[in-house]
């Protein structure tokens, strides 16, 4: 299988990240948009192989590997990116119905004339050019206004599908990374375990232990080979949705590293809280539905107003307006055109209930939004909070755990234990062991998922999640 070519630029890569239309906007979310160019830098611009395709497979072994498959694989992405660019075209077609609008018409006629008994036939040529401007018309007005807040709020649910999809990619990493610790522990376990048994069984084979020693060390091993069996179904199923979700093969995943420092948690619940009410996307994504919705009842509104345009045309013709021959002549035409409307049948007044409706449904959506992401916040703040404080207490278990297993183990070579004993003591060693990698692994995720809740998710929080990495060294 063919390796991810670090060495090959990222502008490709880079470039289809971003639409023309989210770069063409000044008030984009700057700081997501430069780190994905820097998540793009220092990362592989792989050429994915398309479903069905007959090349060899990619594979990833870094989280910048699959971040980056990812960013070019996600049909989700594709979707919203492309949301995008029917936004821009929406507010460049709103914004032309405000602009002169110009047509040209030809008439060419071969006419006959039939006028007492006699027939006359001849040509009539007919040619005009008219520019419109609109002056005043609250509806396209209001129209525009209502595309450019659309297309305002498909880039913030650009950025929120790509913020879900890092850190979506960055979980299902880490869970691979769990579920392959976790079996090389229960692997190591199944080693402990088995040589217990066999000190066991050489201890009965010279009557030196009893019979249900033996048939709990064997009871014991039999447990931890089914937890082998669920450990390494776990981990194919972590692998495939690792695959799933970048298109690429897992290899050997870099590992968290022993010593890798992970930040503490700065600054309050409330602060995070604050931060997510004011940048996160899908709350700004709604909220701008929210504004469009009243722009959008402005607009039904302005079926009230008059309609005002200002009108140049000039016309060459040798036709009257029933096509009677005249002499041909140049007429320049310069206008005001009013339009007042009167009585529409009741249409108005129920568009506008219409719009009145979808504003307040708009509303109450933005609440749900609102209320939703505050309880993401809260939870992921105070699972961060605790995983910080069990980490440490996991630590002095593992370490408490280790000393247990090597005391018992000394204590049963002196006949002080029994072998129930050490077998409870490996078990707690290996099960203290697997603890302390799920709440660091944990630890790491809720970290990124208060981090994107909070619309602060950065290149420079991906790239520093990358340093706590290290090669795997084949365990």
């Amino acid at each position: 299988m063919s390796r991810i070519n670090r060495q090959t630029t990222a502008n490709r890569t880079a470039h289809r990240l971003v639409s023309s239309a989210v770069i063409r906007k000044a008030a984009l979310s700057a700081s997501l948009l430069v780190g994905l160019f820097g998540i793009a830098a220092q990362s592989a611009a792989a050429e994915l192989p398309s479903l069905g395709s007959s090349n060899a497979p990619v594979v990833g072994e870094t989280l910048q590997d699959f971040f980056s498959a990812a960013l070019d694989f996600s049909p989700r992405l594709r979707i919203a990116e492309q949301n995008l660019n029917i936004g821009a075209a929406r507010r460049s077609a709103a914004t032309g119905q405000l602009l002169p609008q110009v047509r040209a018409n030809a008439s060419l006629s071969d006419n006959t004339r039939i006028q007492s008994g006699q027939e006359t036939t001849f040509d009539g040529n007919r040619y005009s050019l008219q520019l419109t401007q609109v002056l005043f018309n609250w509806q396209a007005f209001a129209a525009r206004a209502q595309a450019v807040l659309r297309e305002d709020q498909a880039e913030q649910l650009y950025y929120s599908e790509l913020a879900i999809l890092l850190t979506d990619v960055a979980e299902k990493f880490f869970d691979t990374l769990q579920a392959r610790d976790a079996l090389d522990s229960i692997a190591s376990e199944y080693e402990a375990v088995s040589n217990q048994l066999q000190q066991i069984e050489s201890l009965y084979a010279r009557q030196l232990a009893q019979i249900t020693d033996l048939y709990q060390a064997q009871a014991s091993l039999a447990s931890v080979e089914a937890q082998q069996i669920q450990l390494e179904s776990r981990l194919d199923i972590q692998l495939e949705a690792l695959r799933s979700v970048s298109g690429i093969e897992p290899g050997e995943l870099f590992r968290l590293a022993e010593g890798a420092k992970v930040p503490p948690l700065e600054n309050n619940l409330h602060y995070w809280v604050d931060q997510a009410e004011k940048n996160n996307h899908s709350i700004k994504a709604q909220r701008l539905a929210f504004e469009a919705s009243k722009k959008m009842i402005s607009q039904r509104r302005g079926a009230y107003m008059p309609q005002v345009s200002l009108v140049l045309q000039r016309q060459d013709s040798d036709v009257g307006f029933d096509n009677m021959p005249l002499q041909r002549s140049d007429n320049t035409y310069i206008g005001v055109d009013v339009s007042v409307p009167i009585y529409a049948g009741g249409s108005n007044r129920a568009a506008v209930r219409e719009a009145n409706s979808q504003s307040l449904i708009a509303e109450n959506e933005l609440r749900g939004v609102q209320l939703e992401i505050g309880e993401t916040v809260r939870s992921a703040y105070l699972q961060v909070q605790a995983s910080e404080k069990i980490i440490g207490a996991a630590q002095k278990l593992v370490e408490s755990t280790e000393l247990s297993a090597t005391a018992m183990q000394r204590g049963f070579e002196l006949g002080a234990v029994t072998s129930v004993d050490v077998l409870n003591a490996i078990r707690d060693q290996f099960g203290a062991q697997r603890d302390l990698q799920q709440v660091r692994y944990e630890h790491v995720k809720f970290l990124l998922l208060l981090k994107r809740e909070a619309g602060l998710l950065t290149a420079d929080d991906l790239i520093e999640v990358s340093t706590w990495l290290e090669p795997s060294t084949g365990r």
